[in-house]
């Protein structure tokens, strides 16, 4: 049976936990909202090329979210230690104004070069904001109420991202009447609801005094340094990497393979027979539900469940729970590109959400409980490298083998080329919507799902989430064999003085 450790009772959890803790989680919450929201909106804003859309490339997708990547989570490496030495709000201000700045930016964008510039933006906002926040909440907990402090973060930050999808799906519009602008402006506004709570709620943690009488430079040198005098640490963040690849690929490649391969009607006929008239806005012209709704399923379960769960795998050692999650988790993404019908997928991403629950509150607790009592803020910064990794190398990865074997045009013009004789010079510059119309005619009218179906039967786009959980694998087995390494060293003392005894 796995270890477990006391309980203690919720009632003094919650009463302990203090006034920055809920202040830190209320300005989450709005964070996260902007964040998700153009967070879920975004890929199909990038690729599509309807009216309204951007039209680039999977591989030009997939270098945006590698530097927006690099930026967002290698920056808290740097921006935690001047937090720690120079205030917390004074971070949070300026992370809310470059945030402001990046989703205006994103409103106006005209093609690459604009939204990449737009995303950096938004990525080193989102760095800047990250330690004070997660370093506040890892100051205002202990021992005793951390699985469920963390728990809670948890549940604010998925409150705001399952609210996030839904209302930025009705606020970008459909294909006949896009309005993609109002959703980054939505995040823009929402951002700015932050400054109220900061300034005037918030309580500026005390500053670490040693860190602030080194100079800038200084303070750079050792936030660096200070990461890799504590191995064990670094490797926990190298080795967890892969649970954070899967995780921002469901973001960001998933609702693009929905938006392609999936028939959501009968995901969009469920919500329709429990929302009536009010589903309308979640829906596509043909009734089937939006990818960013899919995709809220993970969101949805988290709010539902993640409280109870944090609160039963409390009394488990972090590591045991954090396991268990990756393994769900790898099962969940994986099934989640195996299946054409909108209700299976569904059902996957729950399965994920399920892990996801257990794998990541369990992260930040590690982090943060690990960290000393003058270095939270740091440490927190420390925990963004997996989803640096993860994320920028995520993308990297997926943008070349989504367009290689599983882009529906790419796959489109491989069909017609093979099967009619069509020359492939004459299809290069086609886009998506021509290259459908010509396999409708070619094959006697048929419908866009019919197509899918051949074309999923011909080449196996579903291959891909097999190549991407593959990494996701090695980092469940790289974890089991910390967790027995991290046992085998605590239990190293003890042995040796048995036998001096």
């Amino acid at each position: 049976m796995a270890e477990t450790t006391a309980r203690v009772p919720v009632s003094e959890q919650i009463r302990t936990m203090g006034w920055n803790f809920w202040i830190a989680n209320l300005m989450e919450t709005f964070e996260r909202l902007a964040f998700f929201g153009v967070r879920a909106v975004l890929p199909l804003y990038m690729v599509s090329d309807k009216a309204g859309g951007l039209g680039l490339s999977y591989n030009e997708k997939g270098f945006i979210y590698f530097a927006w990547a690099l930026v967002q989570c290698l920056l808290p490496m740097i921006s935690g230690g001047y937090t720690d030495a120079y205030g917390y709000r004074k971070s949070l201000v300026v992370a809310f104004v470059i945030n402001i700045s990046g989703y205006c930016l994103m409103a106006n964008a005209s093609g690459f070069a604009t939204m990449l510039t737009a995303s950096l933006l938004v990525g080193a906002g989102t760095a800047i904001f990250k330690p004070p926040v997660q370093g506040t909440v890892a100051k205002s907990l202990n021992e005793g109420n951390s699985g469920l402090g963390f728990g809670i973060f948890y549940e604010v930050v998925n409150i705001g991202g399952f609210i996030a999808p839904m209302a930025f799906s009705m606020l970008r519009g459909n294909d006949e009447h896009p309005t993609w602008s109002y959703a980054f402006y939505g995040a823009a506004i929402v951002t700015a609801f932050n400054f109220l709570p900061a300034f005037f709620l918030y309580r500026d943690p005390p500053v670490d005094l040693v860190a602030r009488g080194k100079k800038p430079v200084k303070v750079f040198v050792d936030s660096i340094g200070g990461l890799f005098k504590d191995r064990q640490v670094l490797m926990f963040l190298l080795i967890i990497s892969g649970f954070w690849l899967m995780f921002m690929q469901l973001w960001d490649l998933l609702p693009n393979f929905i938006d392609e391969w999936v028939d959501a009607r009968d995901f969009g006929a469920l919500l329709t027979s429990m929302m009536g008239t009010g589903a309308s806005g979640l829906l596509a012209a043909d009734g089937a539900a939006k990818p960013e709704i899919l995709i809220n399923i993970d969101s949805f379960a988290i709010i539902l469940l993640v409280l109870p769960i944090s609160w039963f795998f409390g009394r488990y050692k972090m590591m045991v729970a954090l396991g268990l999650g990756m393994a769900i988790s790898l099962v969940g993404f994986v099934g989640s590109g195996l299946f054409q019908g909108g209700i299976l997928v569904g059902a996957m991403i729950f399965v994920f959400a399920l892990g996801e629950m257990l794998c990541s509150p369990k992260f930040s607790e590690y982090i943060g409980m690990t960290a000393p009592p003058d270095k939270k803020a740091l440490y927190m910064g420390y925990s963004n490298i997996p989803y640096a990794i993860g994320w920028a190398f995520g993308n990297a990865l997926s943008g070349p083998l989504y367009e290689r074997f599983a882009s529906k045009a790419n796959l489109a013009r491989q069909y017609l080329t093979s099967h009619y004789g069509v020359a492939a010079d004459s299809l290069k510059e086609l886009k998506l919507a021509p290259l459908m119309k010509m396999l409708s005619e070619k094959m006697n009218g048929a419908s866009d799902y019919e197509i899918n179906k051949v074309l999923w039967d011909a080449y196996h786009p579903w291959s891909v989430w097999f190549m991407l959980g593959a990494v996701g694998l090695a980092s469940l087995i790289g974890m089991a064999w910390f967790y027995r390494s991290s046992q085998s060293k605590a239990a190293a003392p003890a042995a040796e003085a048995a036998k001096a005894a």
